[in-house]
């Protein structure tokens, strides 16, 4: 894919979804951390309905700290490893506590430093907290990259450095976005709806389906 496709797509992705934003419901920088921690191999939609319960009840460190583990996990438990994200958690909270005056960081090495919280996650805290142009690349951004030849990398750093390097800087806060709901939606690990994909002309994929699956 060229340069010249990559800011079409891009264009595109804009002018359907002007201002795209994460599927996990927060009001704080806080509540995003514990949501996107908890998120590890389970969908939004359980996270959110788990914290939906949790936060009217506990949404400082401080809150948590003071409920404590085993109160924690009845609150998580429909949650997959809830017992691990929720040692996770307490100790994120101590941390917070103690070293930022219960406040979330705004620096990746910070954030990295909380337990349950890679490199990948606090991508996501930093860009959709903080407004940093940073690329959280999972397994949807990972999957799109690839098969679009938008940025085709054997691993999540090559691919997150080539977004970085690739997506026209104006599209690059946003873009973690549209490519995560892209990959969630339309461009299915199984099977992709490239019959229905606004960048079917632009996408390097060689097994495209032109039709929607007969029923």
């Amino acid at each position: 894919m060229n340069a010249a496709k990559r800011y079409e797509m891009f264009v595109r992705f804009r002018a359907a979804n002007p201002h795209p934003v994460t599927e996990l419901e927060y009001t704080t920088p806080f509540e995003l951390l514990i949501a996107v921690l908890l998120s590890a191999q389970a969908t939004d939609v359980g996270v959110n309905k788990a914290t939906r319960k949790l936060y009217p009840v506990a949404n400082t460190p401080q809150a948590i700290l003071d409920m404590g583990e085993e109160e924690l996990k009845t609150y998580i438990q429909t949650i997959g490893l809830y017992k691990t994200k929720g040692k996770n958690v307490i100790a994120t909270c101590k941390i917070l506590v103690e070293k930022h005056g219960g406040e979330v960081p705004q620096d990746r090495e910070s954030l990295e430093e909380l337990p349950g919280v890679g490199r990948k996650t606090a991508n996501v805290v930093l860009n959709t907290a903080f407004g940093q142009p940073t690329m959280a690349v999972d397994t949807h951004i990972f999957r799109v990259s690839n098969r679009t030849g938008l940025a085709p990398g054997k691993n999540v750093d090559i691919v997150e450095q080539k977004l970085l390097k690739f997506v026209p800087k104006e599209f690059l806060h946003d873009a973690h976005h549209w490519l995560i709901l892209h990959g969630r939606y339309t461009c299915k690990a199984r099977k992709p709806e490239c019959w229905n994909c606004m960048q079917v002309d632009l996408c390097d994929y060689r097994a495209k389906t032109l039709a929607p699956a007969s029923v």
